[in-house]
């Protein structure tokens, strides 16, 4: 099933990722030394997807320099200093309304952090991944990142991201 388009407009990130994950600052560095940035929960939503081949739902959110980018279709390339931010739970539904496709489980949160200078080798992002409500960092070394930047060279035309910002009226 399709999310709806308008799901982006209408979803609260606090509501959805539960009221017991730990701040950000208690969370461990991805094993490249990134680190969850504090305030993401605070960001805005840049659009959403679903994948169909994992039945997962995806909001994804950006610091104020992504959602001006996106705002404005400056996103080819993202401006340095932008973050994404993906949130992903398995889908399910709800059992009053069975037509509703719904978050369910957490996944995992993912982020990206464009610093062409930085980044260079993986395409002027830096790559980032959390687990789980616990939110434990993905990866045994910093060799993830090759496994992410190989994930998104099909999309190296679109500076390396998948996402298309949703327009709003």
């Amino acid at each position: 099933m399709k999310l709806s388009k308008y799901l982006a407009m209408t979803l609260s990130l606090p509501c959805l990722t539960g009221l017991s994950v730990a701040p950000a600052a208690d969370v461990a560095p991805a094993p490249n030394g990134i680190k969850l940035p504090e305030n993401y929960r605070d960001w805005r939503v840049i659009a959403s997807s679903s994948r169909i081949d994992n039945n997962t739902l995806r909001v994804i959110l950006g610091n104020d320099i992504a959602v001006d980018a996106a705002r404005s279709g400056n996103t080819n390339p993202w401006p340095d200093g932008a973050i994404l931010g993906k949130m992903v739970w398995k889908d399910t539904t709800l059992q009053a309304w069975e037509k509703a496709v719904v978050p369910g489980e957490f996944v995992h949160a993912e982020f990206m952090f464009k610093d062409n200078e930085k980044w260079k080798d993986t395409g002027g992002w830096g790559f980032a991944r959390w687990k789980g409500m616990n939110l434990d960092p993905y990866g045994k070394d910093s060799a993830f990142a090759n496994e992410c930047f190989s994930c998104h060279t099909p999309v190296k035309n679109n500076d390396y991201v998948f996402t298309h910002p949703a327009q709003l009226p």
